[in-house]
């Protein structure tokens, strides 16, 4: 049995398209460019993240920028954190993207403040947080804007 195939150049990519097929070397490649593209985006959104909370934290600790290591941490945290944001941009709408961003950063710099200096939040702004947490999770589970 002879089988019939068309070939096709597709970002880069030459695929054969065997008949009858359910689905070719091209759509698989693609759908494979789309996974490794999200992937790397939530890492560039959790780099982000870890730098705006690491800048956030060093404020303190600069005490008014008058203490140079914390104060070069703030600037080149931001940095970071504004670079790595600007590349989520790239897939993820703004405001999602800020939604996440903003909302994560919120919990983890209430926990370094707990952990480092002794900032105990009380029960309302526990509960605000926990729905912090639970907007972002709704954001990344049931939205249609931003692909999974």
């Amino acid at each position: 049995m002879q089988m019939e195939y068309t070939s096709l150049e597709t970002k880069g990519y030459i695929a054969t398209t065997f008949k009858p097929a359910s689905i070719t070397f091209v759509q698989l490649c693609l759908a494979l460019d789309q996974y490794n593209e999200n992937k790397m985006t939530y890492l560039y959104l959790a780099i982000a993240i870890i730098a705006e909370v690491a800048a956030t934290s060093a404020l303190k600790a600069s005490e008014e920028f008058t203490r140079l290591v914390p104060s070069v941490i703030v600037v080149v945290g931001y940095c970071i954190a504004f670079y790595f944001l600007t590349l989520v941009l790239r897939v993820i709408p703004i405001g999602i993207t800020y939604a996440i961003w903003s909302g994560v950063g919120i919990v983890l710099v209430a926990l370094v403040g707990f952990l480092l200096y002794k900032q105990t939040p009380d029960m309302p702004a526990i509960i605000g947080m926990g729905l912090i947490i639970l907007g972002v999770v709704v954001i990344n589970v049931f939205s249609k804007t931003i692909s999974h």
